[in-house]
């Protein structure tokens, strides 16, 4: 299902198009989570309903969408407490009841009678984790959306304004976005409660969702399992919108045969900034480079360093987030300067004009004097065959400052390989500095809730991990 571009073009209010679906698109399905679907007239009775309750019973200015209900359930009481006027705030479900009450009882339950939503009114509070442990909480307005969804639209065309495959948690920032696209564009979305490559493929073979969001995790899982299964190619899939970690471009040509009629883009950005940079995915791409800016972005590399001009990327444009909610402290933070916003990422841009991310501030690694980004050893190792997954980490040295030490995977298809071939690899691709002293193994590994790797648990766990010989 395919939606005419534009009809939402003045619309500056993240629920503003549902009323105007419900009338115009009754009968199609809004949302639909494989077990029951709601048309667009359903989904606006049930929002608006809600709505009136909160009204009535004076709820408080930000209300937490009840994250044990299901992802249909959570996605209407989204839409009706903004329609109400106040701020949803989405917890994640796999918070501990001790984490879950502290960072509730930061909000007011003080009953409320906001006033009618303005464009810079706040709709949404997510968290991501912060370095203390401490969920890190980010309020957005409803323009810092409305821009988005209108960029992404005008950016990739009538194929992100169509049916979306949203498989993943309600709680996680870009599956949220994806939702709020699908019901937006009047096209509606697909969601899964939990996510399953194996019903994802299947779902995209009935032809129902042309656009897909995904994190590469999902991506990856879905080639292995198509491949297990020598599955035939899926013929219905216009657009593959990839985000949430790095994209590993050697898989961009298996991910095409698998998907032949889909344009493969993947997109830089954060929680508190929205879209940055984008590029569709290809293979022979700078391995750094994360895209050319949105064209509501403007990008500010500041403090440029020889010999590429790496500093720190700062952003400006109308998506980006409010503020955060509660404790400032976390080093971890966005850096604000006036309009200017920076997520703590540092780059460059190329002399074709892509935005290369070298890595992230807070994780820079200094070893003999140098600064080295885990990112770029991370990349050089899961290029190496044998190697799953990579994470690098800097352990205290009397004598370098600190000690490069990495912990891989390995590949359960071609297990064999040791700490001498790898040390060798990286010594023919990066600086004698960059190249690990040492290398761990670990078979169980640590994802986040948005499908990255959980560089904090390795670190921890490095004590207890196993050389590689």
């Amino acid at each position: 299902m395919v939606c005419q571009i534009g009809a939402w073009v003045a619309d500056t209010l993240v629920h503003a198009p549902l009323a105007r679906w419900a009338q115009t698109r009754a009968q199609v399905v809004a949302i639909d989570d494989g077990q029951t679907a709601l048309t667009f007239a359903q989904l606006y009775a049930q929002v608006q309903r809600q709505a009136d309750e909160l009204k009535c019973n004076q709820a408080p200015e930000t209300v937490f969408v009840d994250d044990q209900l299901s992802t249909m359930a959570q996605m209407v009481s989204f839409l009706a407490i903004i329609t109400s006027g106040r701020c949803a705030a989405v917890s994640d479900p796999d918070w501990p009841s001790a984490v879950r009450q502290s960072v509730q009882n930061s909000f007011s339950t003080a009953a409320s009678m906001p006033p009618e939503p303005t464009p810079t009114s706040p709709f949404y509070i997510g968290f991501t984790s912060g370095s203390t442990g401490t969920p890190k909480g980010f309020r957005r307005h409803h323009r810092s959306w409305t821009e988005s969804l209108r960029v992404c639209i005008e950016t990739f065309g009538h194929d992100a304004a169509s049916t979306v495959l949203a498989p993943g948690r309600f709680s996680h920032s870009l599956f949220l976005f994806g939702m709020v696209l699908g019901i937006w564009s009047g096209a509606g979305v697909v969601v899964q409660e939990r996510f399953s490559a194996s019903r994802m493929m299947e779902t995209l073979k009935q032809g129902r969702t042309p656009c897909l969001v995904a994190v590469p995790s999902q991506l990856l899982l879905m080639l292995d399992l198509a491949a297990r299964r020598n599955m035939p190619p899926i013929e219905g899939v216009r657009l593959v919108l990839i985000s949430g970690a790095r994209w590993m471009r050697d898989r961009t040509a298996e991910l095409q045969a698998l998907l032949p009629n889909a344009r493969i883009v993947e997109f830089y950005g954060a929680s508190e900034t929205s879209f940055m940079a984008w590029m569709d995915a290809d293979a022979s791409a700078p391995p750094h480079a994360v895209g050319k800016p949105f064209s509501n972005v403007e990008i500010d590399i500041r403090h440029p360093q020889e010999p590429l001009g790496t500093g720190q990327i700062f952003v400006r444009s109308p998506m980006l987030f409010m503020d955060y909610v509660g404790s400032q402290t976390d080093p971890t933070a966005a850096v604000r300067d006036r309009d200017w916003l920076s997520v703590r990422d540092m780059g460059y841009f190329d002399a074709h004009g892509f935005l290369c991310l070298v890595g992230r501030e807070n994780r820079m690694i200094v070893t003999q004097g140098k600064n080295l980004f885990p990112e770029e050893l991370e990349a050089a190792l899961m290029a190496c065959p044998g190697i799953a997954q990579a994470s690098v980490h800097g352990i205290a040295d009397p004598i370098r400052g600190q000690q490069v030490v990495a912990v891989i995977q390995m590949n359960t298809t071609d297990p064999w390989v040791t700490a001498q071939q790898l040390s060798a690899v990286c010594r023919t691709q990066l600086e004698s500095y960059k190249v690990p002293k040492r290398f761990f193994v670990c078979t169980d590994w640590p994802l986040t809730v948005s499908g990255k790797t959980d560089h904090t648990a390795l670190a921890k766990a490095l004590p207890c991990l196993p050389p590689l010989l």
